[in-house]
């Protein structure tokens, strides 16, 4: 019964405090969005999931002022990339004119614009589990 009491307060003290030791939180800010329609669409991803599947964590986040920022809470420490975009017109994607260039602005933590998608290896950066604050531009 003891065993149950602390194992319940240890649950509760996690859902009070908000995250588990050795987690953090990262701020990603776009500081030079174009227009205020639609949202900017933020991911955290590992390099497992890069350019692959869905984030590890996932923020989406209105314009305001010509900036948009994220809060990604609860993150581990390890190795990531954050990849943005602004999704102008809401609908949850990318959107491409006909030749395939991309119509909605987009960047990467690694703030370098390569011919092509964002690169894992120049996106990438080390997360100790401490508070870090990333600035992205498109």
């Amino acid at each position: 019964m003891k065993t149950l009491a602390v194992l319940f307060a240890l649950i509760v003290g996690s859902i009070v405090h908000g995250q588990t030791e050795g987690t953090g939180n990262i701020t990603a800010t776009v500081t030079n969005v174009n227009g205020t329609e639609g949202k900017v669409r933020f991911g955290l991803y590992s390099a497992d999931s890069f350019m692959k599947t869905a984030p590890e964590f996932s923020v989406d986040a209105n314009v305001i002022d010509g900036k948009a920022i994220a809060k990604f809470e609860g993150v581990p420490a390890g190795t990531y990339a954050v990849l943005v975009m602004h999704d102008k017109n809401d609908n949850g994607k990318m959107d491409f004119d006909t030749n395939g260039m991309p119509l909605e602005s987009y960047g990467s933590s690694g703030n370098t614009m390569p011919y092509g998608p964002p690169v894992w290896e120049e996106s990438k950066f080390e997360y100790s589990g401490e508070k870090k604050e990333i600035e992205i531009r498109f």
